[in-house]
C-alpha cells in the first residue's frame, strides 16, 4: 500500500517519464499495457493477424509462451542488488 503522499507523486513520476518517453520516440511501437490505446488486447489481435497472414502464405508458424508471473520471486535477491549496485557504481 502506498502512502497517501506516494500516490500523487507516484502519478507525477509516471506521467513525466511517460511524457518524455513519447516525445523522444523511446518506446518500442509494439509495447503494450500501460499505454493508452495499445492494450494487451490488441497485443493479442496483432499476433492473431500476423499468424493468419502467415498461414496465407503456405508459411510455418511457430509460438513460444512463457509465464514470467513468478520469475521475480526465483531470483537471488542478494545477487540480484549486488548486479544493481555494480551498475549503479559504473
Amino acid at each position: 500500500m502506498l502512502s497517501t503522499f506516494s500516490k500523487p507523486l507516484e502519478k507525477v513520476m509516471y506521467k513525466s517519464l511517460y511524457l518524455y518517453l513519447q516525445g523522444n520516440n523511446i518506446l518500442y511501437r509494439y509495447q503494450f499495457g500501460f499505454r493508452q490505446n495499445h492494450s494487451t488486447a490488441l497485443a493479442l489481435i496483432d499476433v492473431v493477424d500476423s499468424i493468419y497472414k502467415y498461414l496465407d502464405h503456405n508459411e510455418t508458424v511457430i509460438g513460444l509462451y512463457l509465464d514470467l508471473q513468478k520469475a521475480f520471486d526465483t531470483v537471488n535477491h542478494k545477487i540480484l542488488l549486488q548486479k544493481l549496485n555494480t551498475v549503479i557504481m559504473v
